[in-house]
């Protein structure tokens, strides 16, 4: 372990320049809520931090870490990779791509078959929008309120929050948002004119809300009736998180598009992906080098992603999901009966987890206790009253009891200041 003067004399170090050059609103923030500490090193479920304290992480890297920190056979393959060669040359075919897309093939639904690979979510989102207009012909994207698709301009302009829009608009034309999980608010809107649906199975950043179980196959019908392209954002939601490979399938519906990303990198290099049917990749044979990417489809993403996608398959952690998302969900609901009138509901699926608060500001005060105590955890970005619950697929029931017991404790901790600050009812 490392020296504690030394480690301190780093912490500060860190914190003074990310304060001088980074980002001084983000450093007051960090402080705020007990996270301006250095991260040293990660394995598995539990990060360690420069002084040597774990931390059991519950934030997943808001679900880049599906199989956990540090895989050993993502860092093996990945370690592989670069004695060989790190970034293609783009002129000569691509091996760990091209094993990468084949396999991305076999994992999605139905006949979604080709890829394109990028660099982030935003990235893939952003293509899988110019590839539903080149494909239709057509410019109108439905997206919905509360959703978050990325912050880059034709992202920013699906996702569904005005705070993160407002102050770059205009933004890219054409969009409309309705409300999340009322199909018949798509089919109001939809026209002959109209590209593409994009949506999320289950909204993440909006508060973790799941839609009615008929609400996907819906669309699917809305969008084949008009001749829109259904787009499915799986960037939180793929690869195991909810308890299947991907959240469409619980429903068993296949989009026209599907976007992947953050658990795609294995936790180890980014990366991210827009998966396509035959029929909407036609778009490309007049033109392959429409769209493009300078690092896309690099040797060491597309390892580390193949490798990724081998150890949820290899190491069942999708059914993982299944068991401990209802270990998870069902000892933060024993929570909520001991504190109703802070905790307003527990919803989820797989570990795939939100605990809706009663008023805005709580999470303000539960989030730095958790922290204190050795767990990590963060908002819904379009919805500050939601704490979400997503650790790697690699927990254990152990690392679990571990974080209800601290999240107890820190509830127990904060119910004073709770009392004061709300005055809740039948407060001590």
């Amino acid at each position: 372990m490392m020296d504690n003067e030394l480690a301190k004399k780093i912490n500060q170090d860190t914190l003074q320049k990310m304060k001088d050059y980074h980002n001084p609103s983000l450093v007051r923030l960090l402080k705020m809520t007990g996270y301006d500490i250095v991260e040293h090193e990660a394995h598995g479920a539990v990060i360690t931090d420069i002084f040597g304290k774990e931390y059991i992480d519950c934030a997943g890297g808001y679900g880049v870490f599906n199989i956990g920190h540090s895989h050993p056979k993502v860092i093996k393959a990945v370690r592989e990779q670069l004695k060989k060669m790190s970034l293609a040359s783009k002129v000569f075919l691509n091996k760990p791509l091209g094993d990468l897309a084949e396999l991305v093939s076999k994992v999605t639904p139905g006949d979604l078959q080709y890829s394109f690979f990028c660099n982030s979510g935003a990235e893939a989102v952003e293509g899988a929008l110019k590839l539903a207009r080149l494909a239709t012909g057509r410019t109108k994207i439905i997206s919905t309120h509360n959703a978050f698709h990325g912050k880059t301009f034709g992202a920013l302009s699906a996702t569904g929050r005005d705070i993160y829009r407002d102050p770059f608009k205009p933004l890219v034309g054409d969009f409309i948002h309705v409300p999340f999980g009322d199909a018949m608010a798509v089919k109001k809107v939809i026209c002959e004119n109209t590209a593409a649906v994009i949506v999320e199975p289950i909204q993440g950043e909006g508060g973790i809300i799941i839609p009615p179980d008929d609400y996907l196959s819906n669309l699917r019908s809305i969008c084949d009736k008009s001749g829109a392209l259904l787009i499915v954002d799986e960037i939180q939601t793929g690869l195991g998180r909810t308890g299947k490979m991907f959240a469409v399938d619980h429903y068993g519906v296949v989009p026209d598009i599907i976007t992947l990303a953050k658990a795609l990198s294995g936790g180890v290099i980014p990366i991210g992906a827009f998966v396509g049917t035959p029929k909407v990749w036609e778009a490309f044979r007049s033109n392959p080098l429409i769209i493009t990417s300078t690092f896309g489809g690099n040797p060491l993403a597309c390892v580390a992603a193949k490798t990724a996608i081998e150890v949820v398959l290899e190491e069942n952690l999708c059914e993982r999901a299944v068991q401990l998302g209802k270990y998870l969900m069902a000892g933060l609901r024993d929570l909520q009966l001991s504190y109703p009138d802070i905790i307003s509901e527990v919803r989820g699926k797989g570990l795939m987890i939100g605990l809706e608060l009663t008023k805005e500001g709580l999470g303000g005060i539960v989030i730095p206790e958790m922290a204190k105590e050795g767990v990590t955890a963060v908002y819904t970005l379009n919805n500050s009253k939601v704490i979400r619950f997503e650790p790697p697929l690699v927990i254990t029931e152990d690392q679990i009891e571990m974080v209800l017991e601290i999240v107890k404790r820190a509830f127990n901790k904060a119910k004073s200041m709770y009392n004061q600050l709300f005055k809740l009812e039948g407060g001590s």
